[in-house]
């Protein structure tokens, strides 16, 4: 029998780094288990950004800093800026967090994840000098159906419509700050329930954007770094993402202007993230919806981890079991 393949990543299979990325997601994650709990966050924190930084100078390529710990000054290992890999390979920009949900982590309290998001250099939003942005992500279904200029109201109809499914089914994913009173006022008042999340709104977008969560949408405002790194995950996942800047200052507003920002301007997906090459890798810290945390049985560790890529349109999921010895004394 004689068949035809015309898809063109099957004529010309190419690497995928998500695969050596993938590694430094789980080292910070191992490193950050003992902390778990612990109430030092701080301490989660420093032992996650160092075992990541080491594994990251061992991958193959260029890469740069574009989201990363802070300025160099105040954060001396994965600050905005720095190059990481080993110097081959292709130009990168990247984004890290250690542990997005330090506070998670040393509560002991679930959905803390170490994540990264690679993509073509200068393809990445550098949103760096203003901290705050307005976001909505919803997986498919919103494309051309939900819109950030919107009601609440009017985009959780119009995404129940398109998905089938009954307003009073839908879950809307929302930060618990207190900025956001009046926004979960209105997702409950459209007929709509909440999940109401701590930290992490990372894990909570990429969440929506999957078609087998039980989220259907993740809104509000949160960090701006984050925004773009959802948006490499989001644009692997062919789902709907839309953000805009929300400043906290005039000072915020002066350095966005001069890093070229645009203010009252809704950033599509490929705006944020520029590039069709997108990879974003997590592995759990502690147990999430999106993947479970690090366990330990006797002289095993195991760790969790979602590899997301856009030019493949793959999500894989990557269980490993570790040798204790070889990492932690605990």
């Amino acid at each position: 029998m004689v068949t035809t393949q015309t898809g063109s990543l099957y004529l010309q299979p190419d690497r995928n780094l998500a695969m050596e990325l993938v590694r430094s997601t789980e080292a910070a994650a191992i490193r950050a288990t003992p902390f778990i709990g612990k109430g030092d966050k701080n301490a989660a924190d420093g032992a996650a950004v160092d075992a990541m930084r080491k594994f990251l100078g061992t991958v193959n390529f260029a890469g740069v800093v574009v989201i990363g710990e802070g300025e160099k000054d105040k954060a001396p290992m994965l600050y905005n800026g720095e190059e990481v890999g080993n110097g081959q390979g292709p130009a990168c920009d990247i984004a890290v967090d250690p542990i997005d949900g330090t506070s998670l982590t040393a509560a002991g309290r679930s959905h803390a994840i170490s994540m990264l998001a690679v993509a073509d250099r200068g393809s990445m939003l550098d949103a760096s000098s203003v901290f705050y942005m307005e976001k909505i992500v919803t997986g498919h279904e919103g494309i051309g159906v939900v819109d950030i200029r919107q009601s609440v109201g009017e985009n959780i109809r119009a995404l129940a419509k398109a998905k089938n499914k009954p307003v009073e089914e839908m879950r809307i994913a929302v930060l618990d700050r207190p900025r956001h009173e009046q926004l979960i006022e209105e997702i409950r008042s459209a007929g709509a329930g909440t999940r109401i999340i701590l930290d992490g709104d990372v894990a909570a977008g990429i969440n929506a954007a999957r078609h087998d969560s039980r989220i259907d949408m993740a809104i509000g405002t949160g960090g701006s770094p984050e925004g773009v790194a959802t948006a490499c995950a989001i644009r692997a996942l062919g789902g709907f993402i839309q953000g805009r800047l929300a400043p906290g200052s005039q000072e915020e507003i002066d350095k966005g202007l001069a890093a070229g920002l645009k203010f009252d301007h809704v950033y599509e997906a490929n705006e944020l993230v520029r590039s069709d090459n997108t990879f974003f890798v997590a592995t759990g810290v502690t147990d999430g919806e999106l993947v479970r945390g690090v366990r330990r049985q006797g002289d095993i560790i195991t760790t969790e981890s979602i590899v997301l890529r856009s030019r493949s349109g793959t999500v894989r999921r990557v269980v490993a079991d570790h040798l204790a010895s070889k990492w932690l004394d605990f």
